[in-house]
């Protein structure tokens, strides 16, 4: 059995984790623990909060608790708006806490894209534009180049988990890009897990979204890095083997 443990910010999209489990089948479990979030708000100052240490940590020891094999905090707005550097810390703050390898959904993001061999991608993000600008930042701080940035300007975490799945399908296909290697669509507070395979159908491409990478990179840091026929999406049928890390290595 392989047990991932995901730091989630108050209460959105955590449904998606048990929909995960259905679909990759026996073997894995995927608990979340739900971390303090005192604003729901996609602003820059809220995104800190969230993501401070003693919230992360308080969460990691939970996760500990459950006896997980890795730690994720699945937060894309709440990581990448500390920057590369500050998203580093973040990681090392989890994994210290855990007792277990970490990361962040930022850089599954990354992660993933570089198992897949993709340096180009069109971004269509529920944020406003501008905290979605600081994760086009963040990616082209790892190489990761942004062609196009459509921002839904969702002001709460909590407006995104109720979005119409269709909306969100218009909204993903519409942003799409002939330059991109593949769609990110970067917020955990988003339902994804039974849209992506409609969405690869409809774009012929790697449609990528935060609770699926989060879960891929858990896997892959649990050393279950093998491919999944049945894994929703075409990153979990290419399997995480070859992919060079950019975290501190535990």
């Amino acid at each position: 059995m392989t047990r991932v443990g995901f730091l989630y910010p108050g209460h959105s999209a955590e449904s998606d984790y048990k929909a995960y489990e259905g679909l990759l089948g026996d073997g894995v479990e995927l608990p979340v623990v739900h971390t303090l979030m005192r604003e729901d708000a996609h602003r820059v100052d809220a995104l800190l909060d969230i993501g401070g240490e003693e919230v992360l940590a308080e969460g990691a020891r939970e996760a500990a608790a459950l006896g997980v094999d890795a730690t994720v905090w699945a937060c894309t707005s709440g990581s990448f708006v500390y920057g590369p550097e500050g998203s580093l810390r973040q990681v090392e703050w989890v994994r210290r806490a855990a007792g277990t390898p970490a990361s962040s959904t930022s850089w599954a993001f990354v992660h993933a894209l570089a198992g897949l061999r993709v340096s180009r991608v069109a971004v269509a993000a529920t944020y406003p534009e501008d905290v979605a600008g600081r994760f086009v930042g963040f990616l082209a701080a790892a190489g990761v180049e942004v062609v196009s940035l459509a921002s839904h300007g969702i002001a709460t975490a909590a407006e995104v988990a109720h979005l119409d799945p269709d909306e969100v399908v218009d909204f993903v296909i519409s942003n799409d890009h002939p330059r991109a290697g593949a769609v990110l669509v970067p917020d955990t507070a988003l339902h994804s897990a039974h849209l992506i395979e409609p969405l690869e159908a409809l774009l012929g491409k790697t449609v990528l979204t935060a609770n699926q990478v989060s879960i891929w990179e858990g896997l892959r840091l649990a050393g279950d890095a093998r491919p999944r026929a049945n894994g929703p999406g075409r990153l979990f049928r290419t399997g995480a083997a070859e992919v060079a890390s950019m975290l501190p290595q535990v």
